[in-house]
């Protein structure tokens, strides 16, 4: 896995100060498909519906800043691709063995 160092997500400062900060999931986009690692961490799956949401509209206006989208349009591509997913029945759960620090064998 490479990429330029201005594209990679760096942890910011407010979290890495926060004690109490939770990492819930890392995703990739591998190999024509997204791959995951997930933590359920909240007592209410309605918190991670939540926090969902919450990154459908930051990513909304990522794709304005960095692509230059309309960002309403943008989230409202989202919101759709979000329906598209969750209305088809062809979606599984493969889980991969992971082993060593950070799941790098």
């Amino acid at each position: 896995m490479s990429e330029p160092e201005e594209h990679q997500l760096k942890t910011p400062e407010s979290v890495a100060a926060d004690a109490e900060a939770i990492e819930i999931m890392r995703m990739w986009w591998s190999k024509g498909e997204p791959v995951m690692s997930v933590k359920p961490a909240f007592n209410d799956p309605l918190q991670f519906g939540q926090m969902l949401a919450y990154a459908a509209k930051h990513m909304a206006h990522g794709y304005a800043v960095r692509h230059g989208h309309n960002e309403r349009q943008a989230y409202q591509r989202i919101l759709q691709g979000l329906s598209d997913v969750i209305k088809s029945d062809n979606v599984e759960t493969v889980a991969e063995p992971v082993s060593g620090p950070g799941g790098v064998q």
